[in-house]
Formats: C-alpha cells, structure tokens, sequence
C-alpha cells in the first residue's frame, strides 16, 4: 500500500540503466546473517528466521526494477482505458454476483460498498488473475541488502517472516510483485499486519487463496483510511466557459455552496447535490478535459496507491460497475486509447508484420513500443511508440 507497491501508474518505463542482473552479487549470505539480530528485535524468532532464510539466493533483476527510471509519460486516456474497459467492467459484475453475499457482510461490518471493493479487486490483480510471480522471501530479502531504501525493505521482510510464522500463508504461496505487494488485492506486509481481517473466522488471515479475507481486508483499509458510506467519491461537472482552475485540486476543498456560485453544475446540467460537504476540483487533462468534484472517499482511495490516476481509475470503475456508462466529456485528444482487447489485436498485428514483442498479453511493453515505433516511421506517422486508435486502425487497414 505504499507508492513501492503496484505496477499501474502514468509512467511507461523505458530507460535501461546499467544492468545488475548479470554482474556477481556481493555476499548475500553475510547479508541475511547480519540482519538476524535485528529479525529477532522485530518479532522473528531465530528457528523461523534460520528455516526463511535457508537457501535464499538473490534476484538482482529486481534491483534493475528498482532503479529503471521513466521516460515515456503515458497519458490519462491511455491509462484508464486499459484498467477501465468493457471487457473488466463485464468480469467486475460477475464477480459482484458470485460474491454478492460475502459482499453484503462485507459492507455491513465495514461499511464499503460492494462496487468499489470489488473494483479495487480488478484493477490490483485483474480478480485473482494476476498475483505476481515473485517469491516474496527472495524479492525482500534482494531489497534488503542491495540498492536503495534498504532500511524499508527490511520492515517489510521481516513482517513478511511474521506473516509466515503466524501460519497465515504457505511459504510456497507467498508470491507477489517485484516490490513485495501480494494478494488479490495487492497489500504490502506491513499493510497486511495492520489491515488484513480474518473473514471467515478459520484462524488465517489468507490473501491469497481466501476471496473474502481479501474482500474483506480491502473493505477494511478504505474504512481505516476515512470511508464515509453516506458519500460518493465524487462525480464528473461542467465547468462554465472560461473557469480558472489555477490552485484547484483534490486537496483544495471547497465548500458546495462555493462551488455552486462559481457555476459549476454536473455534467448532465442538473444542480450541484447539497449535504456532500467540501469537494475538490480534480482536472487530470486540463480544463478542457473531464472534471470533477471529488470528496473524502477519493481521498481514502487515494490512499490505497498514491496517484490521482490511480484514484479515477478505481472510481470510474465502480461506477461503471453500478451500471454508469463512461466520462461525458471526452478527452482531449483525436487519438484515444485503447482497450485491453484492442491492445491485444494490435499486439497481434504487430507480430503478423513481422515483430517479434513476445506474448500476446494487452500490455505494450518495450518490445511492443519498439514495433510500433517502426511501423509508425513506414506508416509516416508520428513517432512515439504509443499505441493508439489511429496506429491501430492504420494496420487494420493494411
């Protein structure tokens, strides 16, 4: 639950930094042993410590991804319309259906609807699909003795042997994300000791192979951090011609009454709702963009993982999970996003010219931005290596 945590953001990493997967780590070995002490302090006693840490070996390629620095600035457009598309709003209420009653309890002891659990769910690990593949011992441990923030990571590998010792996890399951994020809905060790609940009363506390212990802990982290069920995260407005939104944004609250005589309304036009409290101006595109007036409930899922992009995502998403369709106004630009389906069959357009970007998996990684670079140079396009609708709809057409 940190920024360290989750894979989604704006930023495309492109810049290849000096490799460290292939140079001779230094003495893990002297390492683990030097931090027994301190696992002891924190909690691990020494059999557990000796048994987690017996044959551990280094993966210096999470210290590549550490390091990997951004480059290519993926615009809100693209990054909602792979984590917000049809084909995840379907999976999303069927999942709402098959876990309706666990939901319900859910909300009843933690006050967080259904939609947005249920969202949090999708967009983290793509429900269940997607857990990660690293082992977590071996990711944290790596983290712990090489690269930077050391010291953090040693929080998170020590709960992470706690965690185990507890008996709520197998060792073998215990998998996740380079940065030690696991579950259905991605918590770090350390979230998970202060937020996870035992749902179903078995003893554990499973985030792994247990879906109501996993809905249910998300359902708690959002009523931790502010949930207030009488609210909605906010909605989308009209602003009126020429509003000034220098200085706005989700931490500058107004008050409704404010924003009413400012001339904002929804974008339906209807009246701006009273009793909802302050709300910020969110404009993630700029004024010409979707607008919106969001509340403390953004706020808490903001917390979850801290970006605004990530924030809209979740909400947009339960939103359209609660039958809403998509943003009124339209972003501003001529060449939108594309789905996940749509990044699939542009994936496979580029493997039948020739390139050759590995699976076939939605997701246009370096490889794919790389093909789409040199068909846009033969197209004679802009070259940027993003995948849109116009290089999509280009080499449909060849």
């Amino acid at each position: 639950m940190t920024a360290m945590k989750s894979p989604l953001s704006l930023t495309v990493l492109l810049v290849a930094l000096p490799s460290f997967a292939q140079t001779t780590p230094p003495d893990f070995a002297r390492c683990l042993d030097g931090l027994q002490a301190e696992a002891r302090a924190a909690g691990v006693s020494e059999a557990s410590y000796r048994r987690f840490t017996a044959g551990l070996t280094p993966d210096m390629s999470v210290i590549d991804k550490l390091n990997y620095q951004p480059e290519f600035r993926m615009p809100i457009w693209d990054y909602l319309s792979g984590l917000v598309d049809d084909e995840r709003v379907q999976q999303g209420q069927a999942m709402l259906a098959q876990h309706a009653e666990v939901l319900a309890r859910v909300q009843q002891r933690h006050g967080v609807d259904p939609a947005t659990v249920v969202a949090v769910w999708g967009v983290e690990s793509n429900f269940g699909q997607t857990l990660g593949k690293y082992p977590l011992l071996q990711a944290l441990g790596t983290l712990s003795c090489h690269g930077r923030r050391q010291s953090y990571f040693q929080g998170e590998f020590y709960s992470a042997m706690r965690i185990l010792q507890g008996g709520h996890i197998a060792p073998e399951r215990l998998i996740g994300s380079w940065a030690g994020a696991f579950g259905h809905t991605q918590f770090m060790p350390t979230t998970f000791e202060r937020l996870a609940v035992d749902f179903d009363g078995d003893g554990r506390r499973d985030l792994m192979d247990n879906t109501s212990d996993a809905l249910a802990s998300t359902a708690n982290f959002l009523a931790k951090a502010g949930w207030q069920s009488s609210q909605p995260w906010g909605f989308e407005v009209k602003l009126p011609s020429g509003f000034n939104t220098d200085n706005e944004g989700r931490r500058s609250k107004r008050a409704m009454s404010e924003w009413v005589a400012r001339g904002l309304r929804k974008v339906d036009g209807s009246p701006l709702p009273d009793g909802l409290g302050s709300a910020g101006l969110m404009t993630p595109a700029g004024p010409t963009g979707p607008a919106f007036l969001v509340f403390k409930n953004f706020d808490a899922i903001y917390s979850y993982n801290a970006a605004e992009s990530y924030g809209l995502a979740i909400a947009h998403l339960s939103d359209r999970l609660r039958g809403a369709g998509p943003f009124t106004t339209p972003w501003p630009t001529d060449d939108p996003g594309l789905s996940r389906a749509e990044r699939r069959e542009l994936q496979g357009l580029l493997i039948l010219r020739g390139h050759d970007i590995g699976e076939v998996d939605g997701m246009l990684g370096d490889k794919s931005r790389e093909a789409i670079r040199v068909e846009q140079t033969r197209l004679g396009m802009e070259v940027n290596g993003r995948g849109g609708q116009k290089v999509l709809r280009a080499l449909r057409a060849q």
